[in-house]
């Protein structure tokens, strides 16, 4: 490692040492998992891994957050994500992702707290900081923790870091919320996330692309891939077989983005930044 990223690294191992015992919001993927590492290697015991088991999170990450922390030999504790229940949320505003958050942290503060562990932290990133994550809002009035942010962590950063460790996630492709596949005030329905989670899948297990998003348009299904994929979906055979299954899962019209995969593509024209998705 650089000697910036190795001093990054122990800068993160001070930080959850000095906070002495952590509530892990754990999801599965690339940050969190590094963060969960590094908080075992220092804490030992004395945290707590919690995962949202929720329709709105892609099936493939709940069964890999499930088996990482298994590998970890971490105690891991599911529970419900209750956002669905709430209809603010399922009205999809711009900031549905501040009322998701504010809901599950309130209650992972609650569970930290029962457990007389000292804080809850979660995997934000320095990278976070400089796009539209309307969540981020919750974190700062709950008081969460991001150590590493705190220590300066990049994405890339924490990917390298990640394969130092030998960890599985450090080339994960980014899953996000299934709900930021909806544009902003179309509603939020299960069975849209179980149609976008199903088309996504699809297309990973075919091996057609890494990086996949399927932005759900009512009867339409608009899909985005890393551009170095585009031609891989769009050869004659594959774009058939394609377009039977995505219609199988209820849309009537697939259509390719040729721009391919970008965050923030379903922003509304006053946000500039990057969103969540």
């Amino acid at each position: 490692m650089t000697k910036d990223l190795t001093n990054k690294y122990h800068r993160l191992r001070t930080i959850l040492q000095d906070l002495g015992s952590v509530a892990v919001a754990y999801s599965g993927g690339v940050d969190s998992t590094l963060l969960l590492k590094v908080a075992q290697e220092v804490l030992g015991e004395r945290i707590l891994a919690i995962t949202a088991d929720s329709e709105t999170t892609p099936q493939q990450e709940r069964k890999d957050a499930a088996l990482l922390a298994r590998e970890l030999g971490v105690e891991h504790l599911v529970v419900a994500g209750r956002e669905l229940e709430l209809q603010e949320f399922l009205r999809n505003p711009t900031d549905k992702c501040y009322i998701c958050k504010k809901a599950r942290f309130s209650e992972l503060v609650k569970m930290a707290r029962e457990r007389g562990l000292n804080a809850v932290v979660d995997g934000g990133n320095l990278d976070d900081q400089a796009d539209f994550r309307p969540g981020m809002r919750a974190v700062e009035e709950l008081g969460i923790r991001s150590p590493l942010a705190e220590a300066g962590l990049t994405k890339a950063e924490i990917r390298l870091l990640s394969k130092r460790l030998k960890l599985p996630t450090w080339k994960k492709p980014a899953y996000a919320c299934l709900a930021s596949r909806i544009p902003y005030h179309h509603e939020i329905t299960v069975e849209k996330l179980r149609q976008i989670d199903a088309a996504e899948e699809l297309i990973r297990k075919r091996g057609l692309a890494t990086q996949v998003r399927v932005r759900h348009y009512g009867d339409t299904a608009r899909i985005e891939v890393e551009p170095v994929s585009i031609h891989r979906l769009a050869a004659k055979m594959v774009r058939s077989d394609l377009i039977k299954e995505l219609k199988t899962l209820g849309f009537k019209f697939v259509t390719l983005d040729l721009e391919g995969y970008r965050t923030g593509s379903l922003n509304p024209a006053e946000v500039k930044t990057k969103t969540e998705s």
